[in-house]
């Protein structure tokens, strides 16, 4: 019984920080996270400062926290749809496309919560920063891996830089974001999809790609 109550007791526990996460996520991607405090996060879900602070410490416990909450966001809506392709160009599409779809579904209400938190840390040294720093690193070497995989299977020219490869999309998975963000270009997404498509196609080491046509994307 004891036990029970524990176990009871410890999933409430986390059914409440995961809620708190939640709504941490949704106003750093649109306020930043210096804008996310324990005050500001206590009004919106109606819970005392104490409650809070008991759950994350401090101000940078709570970024820190709702940034491995923005992670496995990403992950959900991203890596593990694109990994039910095959290794080779089609997964490397699969990636490139559920990045588009993710900012076109406003999974972040703020856009890409990693363009927002990098724009505000990049120059801001400590805890915060080295995290955004770190986890854009490894979205980075996630594509370098999947060119080394695809030209292992012959799909992709041997020559290939792949850090080159995964800074040029990168760069166009962000500039749709800020385009659709700043301006409202809802075409924003297509436009680096018919961007990455073509540059892929432009590498391809075979005739028969897994890859789709470039007449598949209709920009108007």
């Amino acid at each position: 019984m004891v036990q029970d109550g524990i176990a009871t007791a410890a999933q409430k526990g986390q059914e409440t920080r995961n809620r708190i996460l939640g709504a941490a996520v949704d106003i750093a991607s649109v306020e930043g996270l210096e804008g996310l405090t324990i005050g500001r996060l206590a009004t919106t879900l109606g819970m005392s400062k104490s409650g809070l602070f008991g759950h994350f410490g401090s101000k940078e416990g709570l970024q820190l926290a709702t940034l491995a909450a923005a992670r496995e966001i990403f992950i959900q809506e991203v890596i593990r749809p694109a990994l039910q392709a095959p290794r080779g160009l089609a997964r490397i599409w699969a990636l490139c496309n559920a990045w588009m779809s993710y900012i076109e579904r406003g999974v972040f209400k703020g856009g890409c919560f990693y363009f927002a938190a990098s724009a505000e840390f990049d120059s801001r040294p400590g805890p915060v920063r080295d995290l955004v720093a770190t986890d854009m690193r490894e979205w980075l070497d996630f594509l370098e891996v999947a060119f080394q995989k695809a030209q292992e299977q012959g799909q992709l020219m041997a020559d290939v830089n792949g850090p080159q490869l995964a800074f040029e999309l990168n760069s166009l998975f962000l500039g749709a974001n800020w385009a659709m963000q700043l301006y409202g270009d809802m075409q924003a997404a297509d436009r680096a999809r018919l961007a990455v498509l073509e540059r892929l196609h432009s590498i391809s080491a075979s005739n028969a790609s897994p890859l789709p046509p470039l007449e598949t994307i209709n920009l108007l």
